[in-house]
């Protein structure tokens, strides 16, 4: 077992009516969707007590942090929510940017945007998905899976890679996108809506698919505010709370969205939140096309904070030598955070808040790094939501939260 075999369970526990059988739920199952383990207690099917274990997938993110420079620790954001890994890359940009007082050039916070809301779309249709799946319905996970490729396929052509990205950088981005950059969005935004409308129409008013999930694991708006909820499962429990309306990064204050909120609280209104929210970056992202400027830098100009070009560094021997003091330890004349000063920074990433509390160390290194990951936060709401639940309601109610292990152990 996990937590250092310090999980004592028993094998049979008695109540009031009768005895209760330990029913183990991961961490092999194909519901859980990453190596996530709860151990069920039960009185018949139903579920009376549920304790996660964690540390399964634990990979030292934030230990790593103090062993590695702010810009090379980019590259482990990729690994926390892999399905999104770009808006990992911004939230982390965006903290140190945001502390040290780093202006990102606008060129750069549109494209951050575009690709932001992008993954985020990608990420809530794969939900709805494998949402679907996990009560039977197939069909429907193919269909998205089909559209994320489509996403990867705009992140490949800017970035050279699909799934972990590492295309930010602080203060700004490691490259420009292509040149036909805005054609291949604007293709998916053409082509996108249909698809989303045919995975509605089949599973929206099922009537399997509606029994399944209306009515289970409810949330109240209450309990969603007293345990941290974040993101859709928040919104879904009728609390407005959005970081990119609250608390505006990048250019979220200069276009036009609405944050839909649900008051229903089930595993019903966190499926549909998300269709509603992926019309709501559609939206986003057509604002950012229109606002995009054809031309202008997409780095932060001054090279003690932003890393250079790559064909400046091989053509330029200013920009050769600020390359080398950003990247090799030891060398100083670059823009870090102070000593002991400490600072919290947070994003709105597809599944809620996503944060980093930092500790400056005066150097090229942190000294501490901790992240608020929204699946710790929704993944605590999942004993008290599947207390009293069948067994088989457990596998929906997890779904609905969609848990990430890799970023739930970091």
């Amino acid at each position: 077992m996990s937590q250092a075999h310090t999980l004592e369970i028993e094998s049979q526990e008695t109540t009031d009516e009768g005895q209760m059988l330990v029913v183990n739920f991961g961490p092999q199952h194909p519901a859980t969707h990453g190596t996530l383990r709860c151990v069920f207690y039960t009185d018949g099917e139903r579920i009376v007590r549920a304790i996660p274990d964690l540390g399964y997938l634990h990979t030292g993110f934030e230990k790593l942090a103090e062993h590695m420079t702010y810009a090379q620790w980019m590259v482990t954001t990729d690994r926390m929510n892999y399905f999104s890994a770009i808006c990992n890359n911004i939230g982390w940009a965006h903290a140190i940017e945001e502390f040290v007082g780093i202006e990102v050039p606008e060129r750069a916070q549109y494209i951050r945007m575009i690709l932001a809301e992008l993954a985020r779309i990608a990420e809530h249709f794969v939900f709805v998905g494998l949402l679907g799946m996990d009560v039977g319905a197939f069909t429907g996970m193919l269909w998205t899976f089909k559209e994320r490729e489509k996403v990867y396929d705009i992140l490949d052509a800017c970035c050279g890679s699909r799934l972990t990205n590492t295309y930010a950088r602080i203060g700004g981005l490691m490259r420009d996108v292509p040149t036909n950059f805005k054609d291949m969005v604007r293709n998916f935004l053409k082509t996108f809506p249909e698809t989303l409308d045919d995975v509605i129409n089949l599973l929206h008013k099922n009537r399997i698919f509606q029994k399944r999930l209306q009515g289970i694991g409810i949330l109240s708006k209450e309990d969603a505010i007293a345990y941290g909820a974040c993101g859709p499962v928040l919104r879904a429990s009728g609390v407005e709370y959005d970081i990119r309306k609250d608390r505006p990064y990048l250019k979220y204050d200069e276009v036009e969205f609405d944050v839909p909120t649900l008051e229903e609280g089930d595993c019903y209104a966190r499926y549909w939140q998300r269709i509603l929210e992926i019309r709501q970056s559609l939206r986003i992202v057509e604002q950012c096309l229109q606002k995009l400027p054809d031309k202008g830098p997409i780095i932060h100009p001054d090279y003690k904070v932003g890393v250079p070009q790559k064909k400046d560094v091989y053509t330029d021997m200013e920009s050769l030598i600020h390359h080398f003091k950003m990247v090799m330890p030891g060398h100083q004349g670059q823009v870090f955070p102070p000593k002991e000063i400490d600072f919290y920074s947070a994003t709105e990433a597809p599944n809620g808040e996503l944060g980093f509390y930092v500790v400056g160390s005066g150097g090229h290194i942190p000294y501490r790094v901790r992240i608020h990951p929204p699946s710790l936060k929704n993944y605590q709401l999942y004993p008290h939501l599947v207390k009293g639940a069948l067994i088989a309601d457990a596998v929906p109610i997890l779904a609905s939260l969609w848990i990430i292990a890799g970023e739930l152990d970091r």
